[in-house]
């Protein structure tokens, strides 16, 4: 072992750490208690990781090291990482942020949680989630608020918006969380760093579940990786991805090699604007910079297409499936009957048809993630009533789930990915949306852009 501080690798992707722990440069253990210490030193002010399993964080780091020392080598062998705290890790409170499950601990690990375990991940805890994982704000009645690090005074995102945090804090540098309404693309967005939503079903949802529930792949619902890199991103995927117990006797998984390795080589479609949901003009300029760009680099750029389902009615249709799944044993919510949610099936199917026949011309789409940069935190009890400031006008706050909807509904990869900042220094991501289980491509075009035009920075301060 070299005398090479962990400090020095703290910020360094898995890629790199993996390399470095290959090489003997720095050891698991150094690793972890590089990571613990940041957390104990910055937490404070973020409040992002609320369930803190450091003891065994260390064995698992010690046992990583005798891996290692064997000649062992996994994908994420020895890498620190933090899990979204609605994922089961046994042993450990799975609140969803409800106090009335403030003492329930998972009996056993979620399929995600065994996938990075089994590929050599040391787990150091759980991070902060809002109430039943349905707001863009981290802040619920059992661990209190997660604040944004490049301005505490704004949200960190939701629902994995204490793993968005974690990231961009300097914490680890991987994170598992779940979408459904952008709840990995938005907080990634608002913090400046990365994430994917997997197409839908590639990623085992079991044991991604409130308790009591047993959670076979509920309807929108995915999970999926978080980082600071676009290339860990798909080392994560990998980890995770593949047919749940009930299938894998049959089924394995394969997903696609990229469409292509150049920029210069995509066709790529820019989508500025919704007609449910406004969009900052700060972000919109961003979004349009970023298409000139690619244009100066050759890339065949659309602004607009006809191949496009119509994005008011896939909105409806999204909004009708999403509150059937979200309101699920809510006192008085109206269910579907059985052929109207028959109807809604049909209606998705219909529009997943017209997304694959988009992707024949082109290779990704790119749209904005959320209509605005991380906002001020919002303590208003009534989130049907809350109202968000876009271009000086405002605007109904679940609005904004038509942007993130449009992947969502149609079972689409998207990865987001911070493209620079605004006036007042905050981050502007993007989704780069992709054919249905092309992952490979939408991660792909994310590394290009990373390495063109740059990915993740520090907030000032950390």
């Amino acid at each position: 072992m070299t005398n090479t501080k962990a400090d020095d690798f703290a910020d360094a992707s898995v890629v790199a750490l993996t390399a470095a722990l290959d090489g003997r440069k720095v050891s698991a253990l150094e690793l972890a208690d590089a990571a613990i210490a940041r957390i104990e030193a910055r937490d404070d002010a973020i409040n992002a990781l609320v369930v803190r399993d450091f003891d065994r964080a260390r064995v698992a780091a010690k046992a990583a090291d005798a891996a290692l020392a064997r000649g062992e080598r996994r994908p994420l062998l020895g890498i620190p990482m933090t899990v979204k705290e609605a994922h089961w890790l046994a042993g450990t409170p799975t609140t969803w942020g409800m106090e009335m499950w403030k003492d329930w601990k998972a009996p056993v690990d979620a399929v995600g949680i065994q996938r990075v375990k089994a590929a050599g991940a040391v787990i150091l805890g759980k991070t902060n989630v809002p109430p039943m994982l349905a707001d863009w704000q981290s802040d619920n009645p059992v661990y209190g608020r997660t604040n944004n690090p490049w301005n505490l005074a704004r949200t960190a995102g939701g629902s994995s918006g204490g793993s968005a945090a974690a990231l961009a804090a300097g914490y680890v540098p991987l994170e598992f969380g779940s979408d459904i309404g952008g709840s990995i693309r938005i907080p990634a967005a608002f913090c400046g760093v990365y994430g994917h939503k997997p197409s839908y079903g590639i990623v085992p949802l079991r044991g991604h579940t409130p308790p009591g529930v047993d959670g076979y792949n509920v309807v929108l619902a995915v999970v999926g990786p978080m980082a600071r890199t676009a290339a860990d991103l798909e080392l994560a995927l990998d980890a995770m991805a593949g047919p749940d117990d009930l299938e894998m006797t049959g089924y394995s998984l394969t997903i696609p090699p990229a469409r292509h390795s150049r920029l210069e080589d995509f066709r790529v479609l820019v989508i500025d604007s919704h007609p449910m949901a406004p969009l900052d003009e700060e972000i919109r300029a961003a979004l349009d910079g970023l298409a000139g760009r690619l244009e100066d680099l050759g890339v065949a750029v659309d602004r607009d297409s006809d191949l496009l389902p119509d994005p008011a009615e896939a909105h409806a249709v999204y909004g009708a499936i999403l509150n059937t799944a979200m309101m699920r044993g809510a006192p008085g919510a109206r269910s579907p009957s059985a052929h109207e949610w028959m109807d809604l099936q049909d209606a998705q199917l219909a529009i997943r048809r017209q997304w694959a026949q988009l992707f024949r011309a082109y290779d990704v789409v790119l749209a904005p993630t959320h209509g605005s940069v991380a906002f001020s935190h919002n303590d208003s009890p009534d989130m049907g009533a809350r109202k968000l400031l876009i271009n000086n006008e405002l605007s109904p706050y679940f609005d904004q789930l038509a942007w993130p909807g449009m992947a969502t509904l149609a079972h689409l990869p998207a990865t987001a990915a911070p493209i620079g900042l605004n006036r007042a220094g905050m981050p502007i991501g993007i989704q780069i949306m992709g054919p249905y289980l092309e992952d490979r491509t939408t991660i792909a075009f994310a590394g290009l852009l990373e390495r063109e035009f740059g990915g993740f920075r520090k907030p000032p301060g950390y």
